[in-house]
């Protein structure tokens, strides 16, 4: 099949759907690529990187729409690029069907298949197709540097010559893939991070990352359910909105930098950050408002616009993160469009096998067969009932010594049964072997059941330790070699120098990994 990624042509869209590396993985799984011109160069891929790739370059978009019978983008098609599909071609890109129904119709009368990338079911199997956490990891990200370029000062704090610095004090509202990835760099900047989610199971990531959880006093009656939320974080209550936002109003004239990420797709976003807040910040803090797509976490949020309010707080409401990155925000799209495409192309034969009853393909399709199949069904992956633990049984003293009195006996009578079966043998033994042999059986029986007890009460961390070093110590092995090396034999000189080399590689082996090991459990 051939499949083709043309120029965007929204304003301001700078990444695109398929990078030179990403044509190579689709070329393995036996389709052709194809590119139209210019349509990496923002995202700093070259047409001459796409030729060396081995991609085929087309001078106009027309062409390739003609040309391809998969065509893979980044923002959904316009009235234009939907009139160019045909019954036997399909659209993989972000769609966002449930604001774009007239998109939808018209990709149906067209007779097209459409894939949303948007669409695709978050379940386990599906995380490497999950565009839409793509693109929030970068958002995040992101979101940090750009809050920086628009603060005055420095996010870790430095004592210098010419003054103290303090640390900047930044807020994370929101402990999604963008949340997280803005905790991460922020604490990695040096900033002193906090994060809140309405999801308290999330306390253990943020503070895992080095960031503050701020928690919220409230009832279990208060708190959302999230189960049928598919990952994002549900609507609250109007109890634990205004606890929500009393939170922030404390915490508002303490913090310099303020990331609102909090956002459920083709939903209104909820305003978490008031005009009263803002106003309660010191001038020169910012806000980056990554829900501003959808109305904004932030009351004064304006979308694509950054604004200075009248006491100082610039608040950043741009909706082109990915794009400000578009070199990175290229590779990993480009990655899941071709992962989408592993799927579709379960035998590597260069065939498109569209099926519609794996979870992954059914979900994320919202168009196929002339025919509207959004929204999808429930995925089919069965979920592990959580099974409620019984309490133990509590037995009493009785019941505790009868089972005492029962294992000893049990153990009684199997060492007793080995010890039985241990001297016949070794009365069969010394029946028909010499004494020599009986006098360095015996020594070696002994030690191998002290060795077996030592070693047996020793804790399950220092087996490895423990066991390394035997190895050394028992690479005494070595003087016996060294004294039939120099045998007349060929053969014995021959066993001799291979017994020095393995014993060798034991003991400096066995102490250098008794070396390591140990070195793990003491404190730097």
């Amino acid at each position: 099949m051939k499949i083709g990624a043309p120029k965007e042509v929204h304003a301001g869209e700078a990444r695109v759907a398929i990078t030179p590396e990403s044509a190579g993985h689709l070329q393995k799984l036996g389709h052709e690529v194809l590119i139209e011109s210019g349509a990496g160069e923002k995202a700093g891929f070259t047409d001459a990187a796409y030729k060396d790739a081995g991609v085929e370059v087309f001078k106009t978009g027309a062409a390739l729409f003609k040309a391809a019978d998969i065509i893979v983008k980044v923002q959904p098609p316009t009235d234009d690029e939907i009139k160019r599909l045909s019954a036997d071609k399909t659209l993989i890109s972000f769609f966002y069907p449930s604001a774009n129904e007239a998109l939808m119709e018209a990709a149906k009368a067209k007779g097209a298949s459409v894939i949303a990338m948007d669409m695709v079911p978050r379940i386990s199997r599906a995380q490497k197709m999950d565009a839409l956490s793509s693109m929030a990891n970068i958002a995040g990200y992101r979101a940090v540097i750009e809050a920086g370029n628009n603060f005055g000062r420095f996010f870790t704090g430095q004592v210098t010559a010419a003054g103290k610095v303090p640390p900047a004090k930044v807020l994370v509202v929101g402990a999604g893939v963008a949340g997280l990835a803005a905790i991460g760099t922020s604490t990695s900047l040096g900033a002193i991070t906090y994060a809140f989610d309405v999801r308290p199971e999330v306390a253990e990531q943020i503070e895992s990352m080095g960031a503050e959880f701020v928690f919220l006093e409230f009832e279990d009656s208060e708190l959302p359910d999230g189960a049928a939320t598919g990952g994002y974080a549900p609507p609250s209550s109007p109890e634990f909105q205004a606890k929500q936002l009393a939170k922030f109003r404390e915490l508002a004239p303490d913090m310099d930098i303020v990331i609102c990420t909090a956002l459920i797709p083709n939903r209104p976003a909820p305003v978490l950050w008031t005009e009263d807040m803002v106003k309660a910040m010191k001038p020169g803090s910012v806000i980056v408002d990554l829900a501003a797509e959808r109305g904004g976490n932030c009351e004064l949020t304006q979308k694509d616009e950054k604004v200075v309010t009248e006491n100082g707080v610039t608040i950043i409401g741009y909706t082109d993160f990915p794009s400000r990155m578009a070199a990175q925000s290229s590779t990993l799209y480009g990655n899941n469009i071709r992962h989408m495409l592993a799927d579709l192309t379960p035998e590597k034969d260069g065939v498109i096998a569209h099926n519609m009853e794996d979870d992954v393909i059914r979900g994320a399709t919202i168009v196929h067969e002339g025919e509207i199949t959004w929204p999808p069904p429930p995925p089919k992956v069965q979920a592990i009932a959580v099974q409620t633990k019984e309490k133990p049984k509590e037995l009493t003293p009785e019941e505790i010594r009868a089972q005492e009195v029962a294992a000893f006996r049990k153990e009684t009578k199997f060492q007793v049964g080995l010890l039985t079966i241990s001297g016949v043998l070794l009365l069969l033994a010394g029946l028909y072997t010499p004494a020599s042999f009986m006098q360095h059986f015996i020594v070696f029986t002994l030690a191998c059941f002290v060795g077996f007890q030592v070693i047996w009460g020793v804790a399950h961390s220092l087996h490895t330790p423990l066991m390394a070093v035997t190895n050394a110590i028992s690479s005494i092995i070595i003087l016996g070699a060294l004294l039939q090396i120099g045998s007349g034999s060929f053969l014995v000189i021959l066993l001799a120098a291979l017994s020095v080399f393995m014993a060798g590689i034991n003991i400096f082996g066995g102490f250098l990994v008794t070396r390591r090991m140990l070195a793990m459990f003491q404190k730097s």
